[in-house]
């Protein structure tokens, strides 16, 4: 197999992205409707049955409103549904569709299923009598990856785990842990990821290719987005922008999206116009005119001297390149050898954010913040969660940006400069100031904010101190047992 990716074909974690749309208060009605439809047939056609019984079971379905009417659950269910509940958008989130049960359907699927696995069994037993353990291994590999498409949690992970333990090939190893981490990611089983993606890097570091190396990358990246560690993730995902292959992770435009919001958050100033303003990759997508033209021949990334002085007519041709909707198609090959192509998305919001902190206009920076919070936070399962916590630290950043230039600042300047009323920035910074996260005072009385700069040298000193402190308890601790270890000798 080279360093072709193996089992990257199941589970479909756009399939996931859907079920989460079902019932994330954010999706407009036509939207749900649309996932609802795409749901239903890929249920069908890839005979989900266990998956199908997690969602719309009448009892124990999670996405089920017509269990609700029912005055027994069993408790078994009931820890079923919550152990793999972080699918959905929330339990206590009004569902706006009720996904329809089929019993008749679903006793369907579960008979294919049956001979599906039947069949699995007959070549496995096959292989074991007539082939070697190359062939045997082939079809248990099939068995876990029919798990894995037909949503079957448990099953999928053991039967992972069974092929993973006869497997010395360590490219295959690295393979099914990616496979593990993708089931984990499914179903929002963070500690199943972390732990795996510990154990990827493991297999990485002890001679994986470069291929894998590269598609761990975005998989670290993407679950380090997911527990809200935007530092670690913003290096990770940018890096993964000019050599992505992990189609089966995410679409290329999700990727630039999420390598922009952690970038925009977690990145100094100059590190932040180096990797994401001036970013080739990122000017392609985010770019506008001769940005985009530039992104897109080379010229951006091949330096000063790329661009031909005899070529200037050459943007006015291709002036109508925005933004505003890209259609990234034919970006890369899936898993399954098909091309992907990719639905347009409107990337305007997230430009206007990324140029209008850059260039400090802030007022436009507010209103670009509130449309990506709709447009992008709002509606996907991996930001969803920390939608609230990433407005609140890019406003932020806006009010240490606009300070850190100023000594004394208007309150009045400062709020019209935002768009904000003067009530809202008081109250506001204050809760950053309560916080220590801006060094500054607010004079309400006189209408202005007054930085207060940090001393570095008594910063130093504090930071000496703390340091010495905590290395003096831990001496005296070591102290105390090398004087216990002595008298127990004597």
């Amino acid at each position: 197999m080279g360093s072709d990716p193996q089992y990257a074909r199941y589970p479909d974690l756009a399939l996931a992205q859907h079920i989460f749309a079902l019932t994330n208060p954010s999706s407009s009605n036509t939207a749900q409707l649309s996932s609802l439809k795409i749901l239903q047939d890929a249920i069908t056609e890839h005979k989900m049955a266990p998956l199908y019984r997690h969602l719309a079971h009448p009892v124990d379905g999670v996405l089920n409103l017509g269990g609700e009417g029912s005055s027994q659950k069993p408790m078994a269910a009931s820890k079923k549904g919550s152990a793999a509940a972080n699918i959905i958008a929330g339990r206590k989130i009004p569902h706006k569709l009720d996904f329809p049960w089929d019993e008749k359907l679903y006793e369907k699927l579960e008979k294919e299923n049956k001979s599906e696995l039947e069949s699995f069994q007959k070549e496995e037993d096959e292989a074991a009598e007539k082939a070697g353990e190359t062939e045997v291994q082939a079809a248990k590999g099939k068995r876990a990856e029919f798990w894995a498409r037909v949503g079957d949690k448990d099953k999928a992970i053991s039967s992972y785990e069974s092929v993973f333990e006869k497997t010395g090939v360590l490219g295959t190893k690295i393979d099914l842990v990616l496979a593990i981490i993708r089931v984990g990611m499914f179903f929002a089983d963070k500690q199943l990821v972390k732990k795996n993606v510990d154990r990827a890097k493991a297999l990485v570091d002890t001679g994986g290719d470069w291929d894998r190396r590269n598609r761990l990358k975005a998989y670290q990246g993407l679950y380090l987005l997911t527990v809200r560690s935007y530092n670690l993730a913003a290096p990770l995902l940018l890096d993964s922008l000019s050599t992505f292959t992990s189609y089966e992770l995410c679409t290329y435009s999700s990727l630039v999206v999420y390598s922009v919001l952690a970038g925009s958050v977690a990145l100094k100033r100059v590190d932040f116009k180096a990797k994401v303003v001036d970013a080739p990759e990122i000017k392609a997508i985010l770019g506008d005119g001769e940005d985009k033209l530039a992104a897109l021949t080379g010229a951006a990334s091949a330096g000063p001297g790329a661009g031909d002085e005899e070529m200037q007519d050459v943007p006015k041709a291709t002036s109508t390149a925005s933004s505003a909707a890209v259609n990234l198609t034919a970006l890369g090959s899936s898993a399954s050898g098909q091309l992907d192509v990719e639905t347009s998305v409107d990337f305007s919001p997230l430009a206007s954010l990324v140029k209008s902190l850059y260039n400090g206009d802030y007022r436009s920076f507010f209103a670009a913040l509130a449309a990506v919070e709709e447009n992008f936070l709002s509606q996907d399962r991996y930001l969803w969660e920390h939608r609230g916590w990433f407005v609140r630290e890019m406003r932020l950043r806006g009010y240490q940006q606009l300070l850190q230039s100023y000594r004394v600042v208007g309150l009045g300047s400062m709020a019209h400069d935002f768009g904000v009323s003067v009530d809202f920035l008081d109250r506001d910074l204050a809760k950053f100031i309560a916080a220590d996260r801006i060094p500054c005072t607010i004079d309400r009385v006189n209408g202005i904010i007054e930085t207060n700069r940090p001393d570095d040298k008594n910063k130093q000193y504090n930071d000496v101190v703390k340091q010495g402190d905590a290395l003096i308890t831990k001496l005296q601790k070591y102290g105390q047992a090398v004087r216990l270890r002595g008298s127990e000798r004597g």
